[in-house]
């Protein structure tokens, strides 16, 4: 099995957990500013706390939604071409690709967040899971 996607595939984990902490670090405060009794609250739909705290405090927790998303796909792909024995070389660097892109993603969503900025950097993530897709479709249909 080739295993250098799967470098990439638990630095992605990794980022997600980091995104985890600084969503709780910048959301609990605005909670508690907000006067928003955690004690007492009751769970609702994703985005109810738009418009209660400062969006600032909601960005982080946006980006940690998005990572749950489209990263799904990407870690099922890269599986697959770990699994089909192409997971070294250049489906490895677009993997790496995908991930830095990832990154940046978060890190331009959870500060500034501006959209024609995050648009492009999801553009091009997305360019590049569709490169790995048919990489892992070519490994597994024509073998």
């Amino acid at each position: 099995m080739h295993y250098e996607i799967l470098k990439p595939v638990v630095v992605l984990i990794a980022w997600t957990l980091v995104m985890c902490v600084w969503m709780m670090a910048v959301r609990m405060p605005a909670l508690k500013k907000a006067g928003i009794d955690m004690s007492k609250a009751r769970g609702g739909r994703p985005g109810i706390l738009d418009g209660m705290v400062p969006e600032q405090a909601q960005w982080p927790a946006h980006n940690y939604n998005h990572l749950m998303e489209q990263p799904t796909l990407f870690y099922a792909v890269a599986l697959t071409i770990a699994l089909a024995g192409t997971g070294n070389g250049f489906n490895a660097y677009l993997a790496w690709a995908y991930v830095g892109l990832r990154i940046v993603h978060s890190i331009v969503q959870a500060t500034a967040n501006k959209i024609a900025i995050r648009f492009s950097i999801f553009v091009l993530s997305t360019l590049v899971l569709a490169a790995l897709t048919l990489h892992a479709a070519m490994a597994v249909f024509h073998g």
